[in-house]
């Protein structure tokens, strides 16, 4: 794994683009960038004109070498920081970031040609970070068993769509799979709904793989997932968790 040193950084925005109608992706150039380890994170600060301050954790959507950022905020309508990003933030302004940040979440291609699977848990904008994995595994070619389960309320609030896709027909492909929990696309092969366990035991890697797991979504279905998966027999340190709330 690589270790790159955390430090306060000045991040330029360079490009913006509508990711749903509800979340923006955004991509900053800085400078002093050491790089992206898949799975990170950043604490975003600003600093309004009155002299208020605000810092947010946002994970990243980019890895790889290089010196620009990839985030993909999901507005929060009572935030304080994520109706800013998404709505007014402009190309060209500055803001502050802090990091890399996240040891126990990062995914590196590992040495080991007959790694076990990796399985990919992802509840709404939680797949942030999960697709930044899926973005490192298809770059490198690596040939680990890679499995994605998406929850998402309809299919006009996925994220990274053409993204995910492409990466299923790769060599070395993604398994992706969706619940929509509010409206299914026709054909759906099940009435939208929340995550049950018997969908997480069909969709996902079981224990006797040994799969390494990475989970992230809002808490509640963080830790449902993670409870779920201890009691199917995956053993607690395999299982990765990252939570968020309301920014």
């Amino acid at each position: 794994m690589i270790r790159r040193p955390a430090a306060w950084h000045v991040a330029t925005l360079v490009a913006a683009t509508a990711e749903t109608s509800h979340a923006r992706r955004l991509v900053f150039d800085v400078p002093t960038w050491p790089g992206n380890d898949a799975g990170a994170h950043v604490d975003v600060h600003l600093t309004a004109p009155d002299g208020y301050q605000a810092t947010r954790s946002y994970s990243l959507a980019s890895s790889g070498e290089g010196t620009r950022i990839t985030l993909a905020v999901d507005e929060v309508p009572t935030g304080e920081v994520s109706p800013f990003l998404v709505h007014d933030l402009q190309v060209g302004d500055p803001v502050e970031v802090h990091g890399p940040l996240g040891a126990f979440f990062i995914w590196t291609p590992p040495a080991a040609p007959a790694a076990p699977p990796v399985q990919l848990i992802a509840g709404g904008s939680g797949v942030v970070p999960l697709y930044a994995i899926a973005s490192a595994h298809a770059a490198s070619g690596d040939q680990t068993r890679l499995r994605m389960l998406y929850s998402v309320r309809t299919p006009a609030d996925v994220f990274f769509r053409s993204e995910l896709q492409s990466f299923t027909t790769t060599a070395h492909p993604l398994q992706l799979d969706f619940i929509y929990t509010r409206r299914a696309p026709q054909e759906y092969h099940s009435a939208p709904g929340r995550v049950t366990r018997e969908q997480l035991t069909a969709l996902t890697w079981d224990a006797a793989s040994d799969p390494l797991v990475y989970v992230c979504g809002p808490t509640s279905f963080v830790e449902t997932v993670a409870e779920w998966l201890v009691a199917a027999g995956h053993h607690p340190g395999r299982v990765r968790t990252e939570r968020f709330g309301g920014t």
